[in-house]
C-alpha cells in the first residue's frame, strides 16, 4: 500500500494564547492575547505591552471581526489567565520581539510610514528612485559593453 502522510491544517485557529491585532475600533494596530473564547464570535481579550510608546489594551471582550489572528501563540497558557500571568507570558515569549522581526509589522510600519508622507515627501522619493534607475542602468550598460568586446 502507498504511504499517506496526514498533516494538520496549516490555518490559524481562535485559541487561548493566540495572539490579535486590532484591525477595528479604538486599538487599531494594538496587539493582545486570547484569553478565554466567549463565544463563537467574541473573545476576551488581554494585551500587555512592553513598548513605552503603545499603551497596553485592557481585558475586555471583542467580537472576531474586529480582530486579525496572527502566527504568534503563547503556548500553555492557562484560560482565562490573570492580567500578571499573561504579561508573564507575554514577555517570556518575547511576543513584541517576534512581531516586530516579523515581514507583516515590517509591511505595516512602511505603509503607514508611507501613509503619512507629504507631497513634497512623495517628490523627494520618485527623485530618488529615479537617481537609483540611472545608476543600475549605467552599470548594466557597462556590463554588456564589456560583454560584447
Amino acid at each position: 500500500m502507498a504511504e499517506i502522510e496526514v498533516k494538520a491544517s496549516q490555518w490559524r485557529l481562535v485559541e487561548v494564547g493566540r495572539v490579535v491585532l486590532f484591525n477595528n475600533g479604538p486599538y487599531t494596530g494594538r496587539l493582545a492575547t486570547i484569553v478565554e473564547i466567549i463565544d463563537h464570535k467574541r473573545a476576551l481579550v488581554d494585551g500587555p505591552s512592553d513598548n513605552e510608546k503603545v499603551a497596553p489594551v485592557p481585558r475586555h471582550a471583542i467580537s472576531l471581526a474586529n480582530i486579525i489572528l496572527t502566527p504568534i501563540v503563547i503556548p500553555k497558557l492557562p484560560r482565562a489567565a490573570g492580567t500578571g500571568a499573561v504579561a508573564k507570558a507575554w514577555k517570556k515569549e518575547e511576543v513584541e520581539e517576534k512581531w516586530s522581526a516579523s515581514a507583516w509589522a515590517k509591511k505595516r510600519e512602511q505603509m503607514l510610514k508611507r501613509r503619512s508622507l507629504t507631497d513634497f515627501d512623495r517628490f523627494k522619493v520618485m527623485r530618488l528612485r529615479k537617481q537609483a534607475r540611472f545608476e543600475v542602468r549605467k552599470s548594466h550598460a557597462k556590463v554588456r559593453a564589456s560583454a560584447k568586446s
